[in-house]
């Protein structure tokens, strides 16, 4: 499935931070609150509630209403998402370094 161009520059954005893929990994172990999620840090809660909302609008994360809390959680198929969009670049490294490794192997095998 191919991403629209718009949805795939607005979640490589958000995963540019270092603090928004601290979040987003977090979130990897299960729902949390804002301030859970700002006590690794030492950013206040408004900065915080930014990244949240940058993850937000990526597709990233989701607010869920629990009474009085707001847990955000990690929305998966977005990842998975940007994981197939990457699959094939991946897939094209692993077929050069085989190579690679096949073209050394026969490198060494010649001068022995």
């Amino acid at each position: 499935m191919a991403i629209e161009s718009h949805r795939l520059d607005t979640t490589f954005a958000a995963l540019s931070d270092p603090t928004r893929r601290a979040i987003l990994a977090r979130l990897t172990l299960g729902e949390a609150t804002v301030s859970e999620l700002m006590q690794p840090f030492a950013l206040s809660q408004p900065t915080i509630s930014k990244h949240l909302k940058v993850l937000e609008s990526a597709g990233l994360i989701e607010t869920d209403r629990d009474a009085q809390r707001r847990p955000r959680r990690l929305k998966a198929e977005t990842m998975k998402d940007i994981a197939d969009w990457i699959e094939p670049f991946r897939m094209l490294w692993e077929r050069r370094f085989d190579n690679l490794d096949r073209h050394l192997a026969s490198k060494m095998q010649k001068e022995k």
